[in-house]
């Protein structure tokens, strides 16, 4: 039987925290094809970072991506909020968007 997204999600749940709280991860939504696909070929995460020297933010986004793409073996996008100008965009985000993790 092949897994789906969600079933991974839920299987990856505990190191999906683990991650986020070690690198500060304030919000981690999960939006786009993986929310109606069984088996996207990719993830998109809605972020939150927080405020903090570009150095960190910069350390802390690529960090999350790089663990996230290990942890689910697939590519992920991230979106910050800053990222959500459009707002066709950020309408179709917030409509999509299931909370994984929250600070």
């Amino acid at each position: 039987m092949h897994m789906t997204i969600q079933d991974e999600i839920q299987r990856h749940r505990t190191a999906l925290h683990e991650i986020c709280a070690a690198l500060g991860v304030r919000r981690l939504e999960l939006f786009g094809s993986a929310v109606d696909s069984p088996s996207p070929w990719d993830l998109d995460f809605l972020v939150d970072l927080g405020e903090r020297p570009p150095s960190e933010y910069a350390a802390a986004y690529f960090g999350l991506k790089e663990r996230l793409e290990a942890l689910f073996g697939r590519p992920v996008d991230l979106i910050t909020p800053a990222g959500l100008d459009n707002p066709y965009f950020r309408a179709s985000v917030e409509q999509q968007r299931r909370l994984l993790y929250a600070a």
